[in-house]
This record gives C-alpha cells, structure tokens and sequence, in this order.
C-alpha cells in the first residue's frame, strides 16, 4: 500500500509552476508534449543532449563563444559538455539586478532584519573586483575565505567568480588545523577572514586561528580582513593585510565578467574528510550553472520576486546552492548565528519578518522543532510561505507529519538528497506532484538514478545502493590535484564500473517517489537483512527522553554480528532500565526484532563531521580495534572529545 498522501498541488499552483511553463515551452519549441512528471524524467535522462540543450535555451544563457557540442561520447568522469563554449556563472546572476526588491536579507544574532539592494552589491562586487585585477588576479587563480554567513561573503564569492577566480571557503568555527588541510591543497592568492564570529550568544575570537592560517599558506599574497565580531583592527603583525573597508574604496570603472570555458573551475568543495584529508571537488562554471538553473526553477520552483532562505554556513554544499536562487530573480536570505539562540522558534519569527516564501533547513532541525513542541505559526504571518525543503539526512515520517499538522496545512514539503559532490539533489520536489508520508517526491530531471543489488541489478519497491548511470553536467570536472582521476574513479566508480555510486541506500517507490535510508558504508547488516541507520533513528527519535543517538554493526568472526546503540539523554534524564525497554519495544514493532540493538549505551555525546554528518563509519572502526589516527581525520571531526569514549569501549564478541 502507497503511503498516504500528506498534500496534493492545486491546479493552480500547478498551472503557475517554472515546470508548467517548461513543458508548454517544449511543446511549443520541439513538438514534444509531455503528459506528466514521469513521462518529462524519461525524456530527460534517454536524451541527455536535447534535454540540456533545452535548459541552455530556456534560460537563455550567455554563451560569450559558441560552443562545438553538448554533450561529448566519453563515459563518466570524463564527460565533457558544451565544448568550446564560455560563459560566466556571476553575470547570470547580476542580469537580475533591480530597483524593486533588495538582492539579500540579513539577519544574525547580533545584528537585525536588514537589506542590501542591488545597486549596493554590485557597487561593492566592483570595488573587489577591482582590487582582484589590481592585484593580478587570473582565471583559474584560487581565492579562500574564512567567513560567515554575511553579506560580505556573498560579495566575495560574486567579485571572485566574476573575474573566473576559483573560489573556496570554510566557515569560521572550523578549526585552523581543518582549514589548513583544505586550503593547502589548492593554494589560494588571497585569503579573505573574519577576526571572529558569534554563536549562541557568545563571540568567539578568531586572530589566533587566522594568523595560523596565514602562515600555513605561503601562496596568500593578501590577507583581507574584516572585523566582524572582536571588532580587532590591530594588523601591526600580520603581513600583506587590508581591511575590507579599504579594500570597498577602491576605484573601478564598471562591473565586468570575464568569460572562461564552460569547464572551468568556479568552486572547490571539500568532502568530509572523515577517514583522510578532505578530497578538493572542483566544479564547473557551465556545469553547476545549468544544474542550478534546472533545480532551483523546476525543483524548488523559486520564481522572481520570492524570498529565499537557507540555513547554512560558508562550509556547506548548501551556501552556494543558497546563492543559486539570485539566478531566479529571487531576494535570497543570510543568517549568521545558532538557530537554537535564543530559543528554536528564531528562525520562523525571521521568516515572518522576512516574507519568506521557501524555507530551507536540515531534517534534524525539524525534528529538533517538533520534540520541542513549538507551532512555527505562533511566532509571526507565515502566509508567504509555500514551500519548506529540507536536506542533510533522511526526514522520517513523523518529520513529514509534523510539518503539516503543525507548521502548515497548505505547504509544499520539498525532501530532498544530493551531496558535496554534484552541489545539488539527485532526488527532491516536484510542483506537479503529490507528497506521500516519508517520500521524496521524486528523481530530478536529468538524473539517470537507480537502485542496484549488489550484481548490478535494478530493485524496486526494495532497498539498494544508490546509483547515477549517465553523466550530468554538474559532476565534478576533477579534484583538485588528481590529475590521473584516481581519488575521483575510487570515490564513486569502484563498485559498479562505468557507473556513479554515491554511497547511500535508496528505495524507489511504486510512484516513483524515492526514500533514502542512510549512508550505505554505514549499512547494519543482520542475519543478511540491510537496514539503514536512518530506520533505527527514526525511531529512536520518538522516544522524549532521548537527545540523540548512533548505531553501527560489527561482523564478527565466525559470521555473528554485534550491533550496539548510543544514546545521549536529555537532561534530567538517565538512561533506566524503562527506557531501554522503550526503546527495544519501539523498534520492534515499527520495524522488526532484527532492529533491536544487543546493547544500548549512554554516552556523554555523539561524534559529528564540521558539515553535521554522524560519524558511523569511524565509529565502526574504532570499535573494531583500529587506531584511532587510522579512523577518522580529527580535523574534520566538530566535536572530537565525544570519541574518547569508543577509544576505551569493549566491544562484547
């Protein structure tokens, strides 16, 4: 039985889509008539080269030289697209600058609800821009940041792709030490940071760190400084330093782009590192320029003139997808701060100041509203709002329920999975389509994807690895130093040759409507029965007295298997021997006897990468006996004292 359906589109809503007027459009301009979502995928993926010569033409992108062919016959990684055409992502963004709406919201926890006008971004783009040039800044020349999530990371990021400078940033609460393994793999000229910033109420210097930084990265020629929250203007002992007030005085004639070839690098992105070094994904301008185009009007549906929010930092995929939503024609919204100070209702009250119309957030964040008991309604007029999306781990059902019993009845939930590496979702929201309990709606356009058993087989309706099976322009053209492509063939081609393995278990429904149930390298394998971790915290997540939690499975030798489950109590709370009933209770019967861990332990805290992922897999080989330098990458790890328990934890064979 399909799951029930928590909301259906109305005709209107449907009729005023971005995806609407796409098929009407392919109607008129290729004769091709479209009569549902599932008919459009299928088109989209068997005809990879009309389908993105489509999106070229409907956003009408500027193509500065013409290019040779869409889309070349070599096999993934080394699809090439658009060859010969150039372009620049930053001047798709600046054709919508208007007097009628500002470009950028912002609001932290120091600072109010505050505008920033077109006319004010691009005069200050400029300027940097400028001093870029005068500074003799190249296409291809690499520029870091250490910032938060403040205007003048937006301004950075926009002066950087406009001149073709390759761009890169880490949020300010990454350690020096995790910054430095990321920075200096890709040596940047200049390096753009903050002297601190704050969270939850408290500011955290940040001179030390930077100054470490500098010195770490002999390829700086220029440190920017910005004092934001120290206020520190001391910068007798930093060499090659300017404040960014100096930097905004610079003069320049006008805004220009610069236009690089479709395939040239526009970002570097940074896996997790949770086992090595961070891996430097590097994507393209053309490439994340027409992915981002597609997702945002037809996934998210973000037309011109809407507020768009995402909660994010510098150091997630999701800041840049943030910045995506200007090529709309939409007023995008910056928060800097905790979305728990002072208390969790503040980011709802700052959409309702803001008018937001989609809402962006994380999966934890909703579940950590509704065990919180709090009505999003209550706190503001949420009458903009048409959409609330939510990526970063999988949503469960009762995410689902939540969002329409207490947030909104007459709301579109967006689900949605992608990753670092594509710097979008695979799978996510459809204007034209139902949302049915605990589903995705659906795959996106132009993204082949599947579930595979472990001989390459299709599944449906059962749970799989996640696979791509054609190229989409939005892969990493290379990372950074792997010239051979030997990181990027190990990362996702091992497996299944010739095909993308992303590492995580999908199920594709009898709608066609997708579920992700974790990461599959952290996949419980019981009596040869796969759950995803998701499965265990979904349903632990129901338990009140429970904070958090984290499950891994060992196989031990002679073919058993022990699956312990950590769990961090609310305050107040101790783990009794009631609650440890509860939760074997619960997860028996939602699920099955196979669910129920060995053991259930208290831990003070559970390990999570920078980026907020929970750390099974290093977990899984502490427990099996592997060192602990030989498991995880500390620098990645936001809270690595929570490891030292699993250092001393014996596992029971």
């Amino acid at each position: 039985m399909p799951s029930p359906i928590l909301w259906q589109p109305s005709e209107q809503f449907k009729v005023n889509s971005n995806l609407a007027e796409y098929m009407q459009w392919l109607k008129d301009n290729l004769s091709l008539e479209c009569k549902d979502y599932d008919t459009l995928w299928k088109w989209s993926v068997e005809h990879p080269v009309d389908f993105w010569q489509s999106i070229s033409d409907y956003f009408k992108l500027i193509h500065h030289a013409p290019c040779r062919n869409v889309m070349s016959e070599d096999h993934m990684p080394h699809t090439k697209w658009f060859e010969g055409g150039t372009l620049n992502y930053a001047e798709h963004i600046f054709r919508n600058a208007t007097a009628e709406r500002p470009a950028l919201l912002f609001q932290s926890e120091r600072h109010p609800l505050t505008s920033v006008s077109w006319e004010e971004l691009k005069h200050k783009v400029a300027a940097l821009q400028s001093f870029f040039i005068q500074q003799g800044i190249q296409p291809g020349d690499r520029i870091a940041a250490y910032l938060p999530n403040i205007p003048e990371a937006t301004i950075s990021l926009l002066a950087a792709m406009s001149v073709g400078a390759v761009w890169s940033s880490c949020s300010p609460d990454f350690g020096a030490g995790s910054v430095m393994e990321r920075f200096q793999q890709i040596e940047p000229r200049i390096l753009i940071a903050v002297d601190g910033y704050m969270y939850n109420g408290k500011i955290f210097n940040r001179r030390e760190e930077v100054k470490a930084i500098r010195e770490a990265l002999p390829s700086v020629e220029k440190l920017i400084r910005i004092p934001y929250a120290a206020n520190d203007t001391d910068m007798q002992d930093v060499p090659d330093t300017v404040l960014w007030d100096e930097v905004m005085q610079t003069s320049y004639t006008g805004l220009r782009f610069t236009a690089v070839p479709f395939d040239h690098p526009v970002w570097i992105l940074y896996s997790s590192g949770t086992t090595g070094i961070p891996k430097a994904i590097t994507h393209s301008h053309g490439g994340v320029l027409l992915e981002h185009f597609k997702y945002l009007a037809f996934h998210n549906d973000v037309q011109p003139g809407e507020v768009f929010f995402w909660f994010t930092t510098t150091g997630w995929m999701m800041w840049n997808y943030l910045h995506a939503a200007l090529l709309t024609g939409a007023t995008i919204v910056l928060y800097d701060g905790s979305p728990g100070y002072p208390d969790i209702s503040v980011l709802w009250r700052m959409a309702a100041n803001a008018g937001v119309h989609h809402f962006g957030t994380s999966a934890p964040f909703i579940m950590a509203c509704k065990k919180a008991g709090i009505l999003p309604g209550e706190y503001g007029d949420l009458s903009a709002l048409r959409s609330v999306s939510a990526t970063g781990s999988p949503l469960p059902q009762e995410g689902f329920d939540y969002v329409y019993e207490k947030i909104k009845k007459d709301l579109w939930l967006c689900s949605m999975s992608g990753g670092t590496d594509v710097c979008t979702a695979f799978v996510g929201g459809c204007p034209l389509l139902p949302v049915y309990e605990g589903e995705i709606q659906c795959r996106a356009l132009g993204c082949d994807l599947y579930a595979l058993d472990e001989e390459g087989n299709r599944l449906w309706n059962e749970v799989g690895e996640m696979v791509i099976t054609k190229p989409m322009p939005s892969m990493p053209v290379f990372f950074w130093n792997d010239q051979q492509f030997e990181k990027y063939l190990s990362s996702y081609f091992e497996t299944y040759p010739g095909i993308w393995r992303h590492g995580d278990w999908v199920k594709i429904t009898p709608q066609n409507g997708v579920v992700i149930l974790g990461r599959s390298d952290a996949t419980l394998n019981r009596q040869g029965v796969r759950i995803g971790t998701a499965e265990i915290y979904r349903a632990v997540d129901t338990i009140p007295e429970i904070k958090d939690s984290l499950i891994v499975n060992i196989e031990l030798p002679g073919g058993g298997d022990y699956m312990p489950l950590f769990v961090v109590m609310k305050e107040n709370h101790s783990l009794t021997a009631e609650i440890k009933d509860t939760i074997k209770r619960t997860l028996r019967s939602t699920y099955s006897p196979r669910h129920v861990p060995d053991e259930i332990i208290a831990v003070n805290d559970i390990p999570y990468t920078i980026s907020g992922k929970k750390m099974e897999m290093p977990v899984k080989k502490i427990l099996m006996g592997r060192p602990l330098e030989k498991s995880v990458n500390t620098g990645s790890v936001k809270n690595p004292e929570s490891l030292e328990f699993f250092k001393t934890f014996v596992v029971k064979k």
